[in-house]
């Protein structure tokens, strides 16, 4: 399948760094390739940037959300692309993703970040969430400031709703854009790991960038990590929860940029 993708680049020649792989950035569950506009239009003044979305999310088909296929998805999109071997950088559902391209085709992978989430299974109330999502009712017509009071009910953190609110149609016969009975349908993969991973490994420079006050990456995760990732260095954000780079974006603006080489 391909994806849906943003890219950006230098905008001239001068301004490039020649012979320096692209960067590839992979938003999380309910998000979409925008989210990460910040961050591609920093290191875009350098490097080519391509944010995807991935299956089901933004403007990519939609189908069933299982990690290898949804690798197969960015491997062929990249490659149709010219984009690679990519720095791959993927935050949450994003990260594991990113993981299992980098343990499935190592080759597409030059370097490999992937902020706050481990190569285990996690889930944190997304299940829930996205179960209430699909069966909200939705009234004949729709603003921006009504969507938010009807997510209110769902969920009380407005982060949360913000990310939400990108994925609903707004005006007369307001929707879902976002392909919400795939994304429930899947939810134990989502929230799951694949065991065939185990059996894998990347060598490559590999960077894990842990929220301090997040429930995802614990020290009960390290092992796995060094037998999956044996080159992989981890760093935490301290102050951080899961929303690292939204909460904390220079800061994470600058591990990304330390990690692939890019000079301020």
């Amino acid at each position: 399948m391909r994806l849906n993708v943003i890219e950006r680049g230098p905008e001239s020649a001068d301004a490039a760094d020649r012979d320096a792989p692209p960067v590839v950035l992979v938003h999380g569950l309910f998000g979409r390739a925008r989210n990460m506009g910040f961050f591609q239009k920093r290191l875009a003044l350098r490097r080519r940037v391509l944010a995807v979305d991935v299956r089901s999310h933004g403007d990519s088909p939609h189908g069933p959300m299982l990690y290898p296929e949804m690798a197969a998805d960015l491997a062929e999109t990249l490659e149709a692309l010219g984009a690679t071997p990519a720095v791959v950088a993927g935050h949450s559902m994003g990260g594991k993703l990113s993981m299992v391209l980098a343990l499935t085709r190592p080759e597409l992978v030059s370097r490999l970040l992937v902020a706050d989430m481990p190569p285990a299974p996690t889930g944190h109330g997304n299940a829930l969430l996205a179960r209430k999502l699909l069966h909200l009712p939705m009234p004949e017509t729709l603003t921006r400031v009504g969507a938010d009071a009807l997510l209110a009910d769902i969920s009380p953190s407005q982060d949360v709703r913000n990310l939400l609110l990108q994925n609903l149609r707004l005006g007369d016969n307001p929707g879902w854009s976002i392909g919400l009975r795939e994304i429930v349908d899947s939810m134990p993969f989502i929230e799951g790991w694949p065991e065939a991973m185990s059996a894998l490994r990347y060598d490559g420079p590999s960077l894990f960038v842990a929220g301090e006050n997040s429930p995802y990456l614990q020290l009960k995760h390290l092992k796995t990590m060094d037998v999956l990732f044996p080159g992989h260095k981890l760093i935490v954000v301290e102050g951080a929860g899961h929303w690292l780079h939204a909460e904390k974006p220079a800061e994470f603006l600058q591990i990304v940029s330390d990690f692939i080489g890019l000079e301020s």
